[in-house]
């Protein structure tokens, strides 16, 4: 479908449904190889192997924040621009981002190749634990420069209302890469390095296959002579910042988690810790996939003043988010065993009590997670960079770390406990600033009917 006409023209309700769904199944398709990994790697490699890319993963994301926040960062401008009819800045904006990728994936991985061995030991690991984590992290290191736009290309495909084929490329991408790991672990009997490399070869190919219709000029965007400018890139870094602080504050509060984990309750601890990150790893990709594949559409309307438009698109990314997150509660709270032996089959009775206390706590996040959440896509996508970018930096950093010092005097059950402490800080905090900013949107909707009447959308 075109998408001009798709993000303009069509009824929020079905809007959803073809942007929405498709958009949350391509994250799931994500999250479902994210969890097969996480139990390849446990059942077939062991306890220590699991810890250690738990270990390893807050800087594995690092390695791609950049990325998103060059991939993000773009996408709301190319969205606001089309929607203003300016198609030659947004095939600018298009151009120059992939190369700003591509480059920051060459330092940055060359960066973390060197580094790895430094960073896993102030994290406390030594011995195997060690030289598992650096192999894993070493892996992604190499394969950087092709791997980090893979998020990108598939918001640009969005974008271009190639929203199909951007879920169909993300499904294949799960699938294929599950069947790579499979084959290098079970079959050829390869090493935790194994793993990394099956994700990064499924990546690379997902970004060969996603790139060759813009390589033929086939979509809305095409790829022209860059011109970059101060302007351009203060512009795809503040409305792609909010995402790049919750990716590297995220990591950074991971990184404190699993210092603290170790000294607390070892390398259990750390594995409890990663059966919750999986178990979010399901669950923030399907209201990232709904809020994220909404944001082109809310962007567009925002570029062409459809004021009443963006208003009924968002009561469906809120509404759906709800229920998504609703329901994940419910489904962590009443059966954090089965969650736990997926991971780790031979389970101690020492493990299994601790995870089923950690799940069980860690289920009262979604209660209230899904209104920051949306709220913050929300933001950004109407341009509004510091609201979304105070919700991401305190839900990712300043609140754990707050929560942290608070809970301290409970132990293993004041980490578990801060993660529902968090979220509910968070939606208390995102609730203030959307009433700020609905404040400033309806004299805009107001001055707009005015001034046109009969044109009001």
């Amino acid at each position: 479908m075109d998408s001009k006409y798709l993000f303009s023209q069509v009824a929020p309700v079905r809007l959803f449904f073809i942007a929405a769904i498709p958009g949350a199944i391509s994250m799931l398709a994500s999250a479902l190889y994210q969890l097969l990994d996480g139990v390849f790697i446990g059942r077939i490699l062991g306890e220590t192997a699991f810890a250690a890319i738990n270990l390893a993963m807050p800087f594995v994301i690092i390695n791609f924040s950049l990325a998103d926040l060059i991939g993000v960062g773009s996408s709301v401008p190319i969205s606001v621009s089309l929607g203003r009819k300016d198609e030659d800045a947004a095939n600018n904006f298009f151009t120059c981002a992939c190369l700003m990728i591509v480059g920051t994936g060459v330092l940055i991985g060359a960066a973390l190749f060197e580094a790895a061995p430094l960073l896993i030991r102030q994290m406390g690991a030594e011995g195997e634990l060690a030289d598992f984590a650096v192999q894993y992290l070493r892996v992604y290191a190499l394969c950087s420069p092709l791997t980090t736009i893979i998020f990108a290309v598939d918001n640009f495909l969005r974008i271009c209302g190639q929203i199909r084929g951007s879920m169909f490329l993300n499904i294949f991408m799960s699938v294929f890469t599950a069947a790579l790991e499979f084959t290098f672990l079970a079959v050829f009997g390869f090493g935790v390095w194994g793993a990394a490399l099956a994700t990064c070869l499924g990546m690379v190919t997902c970004v060969l296959i996603a790139f060759f219709p813009f390589v033929r000029g086939k979509l809305l965007l095409h790829f022209c002579r860059p011109r970059f400018s101060l302007r351009m890139i203060r512009q795809i870094i503040a409305c792609g910042s909010p995402n790049f602080l919750n990716n590297i504050a995220g990591r950074i509060t991971s990184i404190v988690m699993n210092f603290l984990l170790i000294r607390l309750g070892g390398a259990q601890a750390v594995s409890v810790y990663g059966i919750l990150m999986y178990a979010d790893g399901v669950i923030q990709p399907l209201l990232y996939g709904m809020c994220d594949s909404l944001q082109p559409a809310v962007g567009f309307n925002w570029g062409a003043g459809n004021y009443r438009r963006i208003n009924a698109i968002e009561k469906c990314c809120f509404t759906a988010a709800a229920v998504v997150s609703l329901a994940s509660a419910a489904v962590i709270f009443l059966a954090p065993e089965a969650i736990t032996r997926l991971f780790v089959g031979d389970a101690d009775a020492g493990m299994m009590a601790m995870s089923v206390t950690a799940l069980k706590l860690f289920a009262l996040t979604y209660l209230t997670r899904w209104f920051s959440f949306a709220t913050q896509s929300y933001m950004l996508a109407v341009e509004n960079a510091l609201a979304a970018a105070l919700i991401s930096v305190s839900t990712a950093l300043f609140f754990p770390v707050l929560l942290l010092a608070a809970f301290w005097p409970l132990g293993l059950d004041g980490i578990w406990m801060n993660f529902a402490g968090t979220a509910l800080l968070a939606a208390v905090l995102a609730a203030v600033l959307l009433k700020r900013f609905y404040r400033t949107f309806r004299r805009m909707q107001r001055a707009q009917e005015e001034a046109h009447p009969h044109t009001a959308s």
